[in-house]
């Protein structure tokens, strides 16, 4: 080799050595960097708990476990349970489920089976923006628009109808205002419906397309298509989907409070007025002091705990349900 080829050869390997430092110096600042992002979340979500569960504890030492399950909360007395609050921001929630996630999941298949390709864009768009929509606007068109008509002809029918049944006529007794659970819980349902069904559009359109042609080629409808193929291949993101829309329908704050009744009392029908966590938090925490400040914080804890909970076992089923599969 003469010695300019050597030369050549010398400075190509510092050029490739060189390029080979700068580009394990990039990743090592884009791993610090991204490792110092998640653990930051994690320190968020720390601090949260550790601010909740240090301004709740003044509660918990004056009304220890009671504080869950009593159902008394007064403010004069200092008297606070959470039980009351606790049941309502429950049945709403699981009232908004029920009606959201059957008509997120029609939309989802029509939109992405049997919707003609004109109208699937408009289509999905128009429930994004659905989405956009403030909590405050659904709290205004709850009180003003939906809760007058849902008085007139929903509440007042159903209570001629089934007042005398037995066993279900208890249900739906008390005042027909348009105000209580059962508002709360359909005006949750238009709020999540929007998030559900996005999500649910967007994870059964990555199924992937040989699969639909193959079990169509087979002789398989729409719905065994769907049924057979889709949900399961999208078993993850549909309950991510459900997860993501009893989220927000756990912790809402104006649109509840708009339309729940906020009556500190146990309800004995579906129409009886109640109060929510969120309803709560957003009603007294303005003029909150001293134990009643601290009774807000408790409730704030157990509506992180709630939560929590809830997508744990959510996260759970879902590993169940691969196990079964052998995945």
């Amino acid at each position: 080799m003469s010695p300019a080829q050597d030369s050549a050869t010398r400075s190509t390997a510092k050029e490739v050595l060189s390029i080979a430092r700068k580009q394990r110096l990039q990743d090592f600042l884009f791993h610090r960097i991204t490792q110092f992002f998640s653990l930051l979340v994690l320190v968020a979500l720390l601090g949260i708990m550790g601010s909740l569960v240090y301004n709740a504890w003044p509660t918990f030492e004056a009304m220890g476990g009671r504080f869950f399950w009593h159902v008394e909360w007064d403010i004069v007395n200092e008297d606070f349970g959470a039980a009351i609050a606790v049941i309502g921001t429950l049945l709403s929630a699981s009232i908004a489920l029920l009606l959201a996630v059957p008509l997120a999941f029609g939309v989802a298949v029509f939109l992405t089976e049997t919707c003609p390709p004109w109208l699937r864009r408009p289509l999905g768009t128009a429930i994004e923006l659905l989405a956009a929509v403030p909590s405050i606007i659904y709290g205004m068109f709850g009180l003003f628009v939906f809760a007058p008509l849902f008085a007139d002809y929903v509440q007042m029918p159903l209570k001629s109808l089934m007042s005398g049944m037995p066993l279900v006529g208890s249900l739906f007794g008390g005042a027909t205002n348009g105000m209580g659970i059962l508002a709360a819980g359909i005006v949750l349902a238009f709020m999540v419906l929007p998030f559900i069904a996005a999500v649910m559009r967007d994870v059964f359109e990555i199924t992937p397309a040989i699969l639909r042609e193959s079990a169509y080629g087979l002789g398989c409808t729409t719905w065994e298509v769907v049924r057979e193929v889709v949900l399961p291949y999208t078993q993850k993101g549909v309950v991510g989907g459900i997860m993501l829309g009893l989220g927000r329908a756990l912790g809402e704050t104006m649109a509840v409070t708009f339309v729940i009744g906020n009556a500190n009392r146990l309800p004995t029908s579906v129409f009886s007025p109640g109060t929510s966590i969120a309803s709560v938090l957003a009603n007294e925490f303005g003029e909150a002091q001293g134990l009643h400040f601290s009774a807000l914080f408790a409730l704030g804890l157990l509506l992180f705990i709630i939560t929590f909970v809830v997508l744990a076992a959510a996260k759970t089923l879902i590993l169940r349900a691969e196990k079964a599969k052998g995945l």
